[in-house]
């Protein structure tokens, strides 16, 4: 009996931590958050500013512009990007019961790789009207429906009589990384010295570009698709069993790969679009949670976002004040952050199948 008591404790502990995990992480996100208001190149702070408003004085015009044109979008930016890289990873660990799954597993990275790309190299010849058109966002356009292109490709390679293959399409997605990773080189070797300094930006991840326009572009599919995502956690759970056992309890399997994907692929392709290539959070983010609170994907979907969002804030933080007034690529700062964390993971946990 109490062996019995004991195993049914165990559920309900997993449980307990993972909501008592869901509020530490929220109050994180206000705490990162704060602090990504707080700093940067000027001495414009969150202290300062109520100070003034203590005393009665007006905001000026540069306090109005440092706050809300530069320094909300940017949190608002990376808040969003962080949760849609890291719920990404979550569902793409959970669909290919792979430790090692990332968002770029269905090609969204590769595609918005090469997208990018184009975009920087040969943008200089589209007709005048486009470019004028599109701005400074046309390399995020060209990343965005590269992304979606090369996930809609693979997903139409893997899936045959309705049925899609989570092994053909990694093995697909591996063929096609190749492959636009020798387009992207062809590409790199013709570009000039300034198109050659905008790739490596580009690819190292920034929010530096942050603007309302950018949050309002992206954060409505972001929001969609990790609300999609977020539906998808006892399809997930079910799937662990195995395909045919979650068939059996009852879980749509094609539904669930269908809708996994197309989440991912929205979800991601929005982020890389704006920020360039980031690196580390999806796959970082679910084992540290995993290790925290078990693998129950109806929880682990939702304190990815939250997370993932605190990760991303705060190594955009650290990358405005390591090198200030200039920063670092954020790309570089999630690195460093994440590859440490990863090998302990791994040498703690003693391999990737104990995961």
């Amino acid at each position: 009996m109490a062996a019995l008591t004991d195993i049914d404790a165990a559920p309900r502990d997993r449980a307990s931590r993972a909501r008592a995990l869901h509020w530490a992480l929220a109050a994180a996100l206000v705490l990162v958050s704060l602090a990504s208001l707080q700093v940067g190149a000027t001495d414009v702070t969150l202290s300062n500013l109520a100070a003034k408003l203590a005393r009665g004085e007006a905001l000026t015009q540069m306090d109005r512009v440092v706050l809300w044109d530069i320094r909300l979008p940017r949190l608002a930016m990376g808040g969003l990007v962080g949760a849609a890289l890291a719920v990404s990873g979550a569902a793409m660990q959970g669909l290919f019961r792979n430790p090692l799954a990332d968002p770029g597993i269905v090609g969204v990275g590769a595609g918005a790789g090469l997208g990018a790309i184009l975009a920087i190299v040969l943008g200089g010849l589209l007709p005048s009207w486009v470019n004028a058109l599109a701005g400074n966002q046309l390399t995020p356009f060209a990343a965005f429906l590269g992304g979606w292109g090369a996930t809609l490709l693979l997903y139409r390679v893997a899936t045959r009589h309705g049925h899609t293959s989570v092994a053909t399409m990694l093995l697909a997605g591996i063929a096609l990384g190749a492959l636009a990773g020798a387009v992207s080189g062809i590409l790199v070797y013709i570009a000039d010295d300034t198109q050659l300094r905008d790739l490596t930006f580009w690819g190292l991840g920034s929010l530096a570009g942050a603007s309302w326009a950018k949050v309002l572009t992206a954060g409505p599919m972001i929001l969609l698709a990790i609300a999609a995502a977020l539906t998808l956690g006892r399809g997930l759970n079910g799937l662990a069993l195995g395909e045919a056992t979650a068939a059996h309890i009852g879980v749509s399997v094609q539904r669930l790969k269908s809708i996994a994907i197309l989440a991912v692929a929205a979800a991601t392709g929005a982020a890389v679009a704006v920020s360039g290539g980031i690196g580390f959070v999806g796959i970082v983010v679910p084992h540290l949670l995993r290790l925290a609170s078990g693998p129950d994907h109806r929880t682990l979907l939702l304190n990815s976002a939250l997370l993932g969002a605190i990760l991303l804030i705060l190594a955009d933080v650290i990358a405005r004040v390591v090198i200030a007034p200039a920063e670092l690529p954020i790309g570089i700062v999630t690195a460093v952050l994440g590859a440490p964390v990863f090998l302990w993971i791994l040498l703690t946990r003693r391999g990737l199948a104990d995961l």
